[in-house]
Parts: C-alpha cells; sequence; structure tokens
C-alpha cells in the first residue's frame, strides 16, 4: 500500500513537472495545421497518465502540434481491452495508426516519435 502511494505520488510530480517545461508547439501555417488535423484523425495513443515513456511521446506530440486522440488504457477498460485484443499486449506507449492496408500498432516509444517525425515535422 505504502509503495503503491509513493508511486502514485511520483507519478503527479512527473506529470506536473512534463506539463510545466512543455517545449512550445511547432507554428504552421492554419492550411498546413488543417492537413495535419485531418491526417492525425487516424491516430490514437494508448498510454497511461504518468508513465515516463508515455510522458516522453505526449512531450513530442505537443512539440509537432499533434491533435492526437489519447486513450486512456489504465483506467478506461474498454481501450485497455481494445489494447490487449487488437494491439497483441497491454503495454505503453502504442500509437495506433489506421492505414489503408488495415491497423498498425506501434508499441516502442523511440519507434513512435521516429514515425511522428518522419509523418510531421516538416509537412508543407
Amino acid at each position: 500500500m505504502l509503495l503503491k502511494l509513493l508511486r502514485e505520488g511520483l507519478g503527479r510530480l512527473f506529470v506536473l513537472g512534463d506539463v510545466v517545461s512543455r517545449p512550445k508547439p511547432m507554428q504552421r501555417t492554419e492550411a498546413e495545421q488543417n492537413a495535419v488535423v485531418l491526417s492525425t484523425q487516424k491516430l490514437s495513443l494508448y498510454q497511461f497518465h504518468a508513465c515516463p515513456f508515455c510522458m516522453k511521446v505526449r512531450r513530442h506530440i505537443h512539440k509537432l502540434n499533434l491533435p492526437i486522440e489519447l486513450r486512456d488504457a489504465q483506467n478506461d477498460m474498454t481501450y485497455r481491452q481494445e489494447l490487449a485484443s487488437q494491439g497483441g499486449a497491454i503495454k505503453v506507449p502504442c500509437l495506433r495508426i489506421e492505414e489503408e492496408s488495415g491497423v498498425k500498432w506501434m508499441y516502442e516509444s523511440n519507434d513512435i516519435i521516429q514515425y511522428l517525425t518522419e509523418q510531421y515535422a516538416n509537412v508543407s
């Protein structure tokens, strides 16, 4: 019980630190941002709020100014079950990518960051 309280308290401190120290979002023209908004509608991030790897990905999403839906796989049993049954594991962060060929589930934070950077860092 004490360990759970300690973990919860530290998690909240990490989240607060993350919010306070976030980088400024990338600036785009209105047309560019509208294109980004449309393309990110096919993306969802399954995450736990206080997970450090999830925070790392959320910081990068914020930096790239991407409106990606965040799905709480820790507290929302529907999202947790989707992650397990469709993604294959309850492991976060996980980016769900809807493509023409089907749905792709990307699990590693560095892979997610690399993918988002390649897709959205130089949108024009």
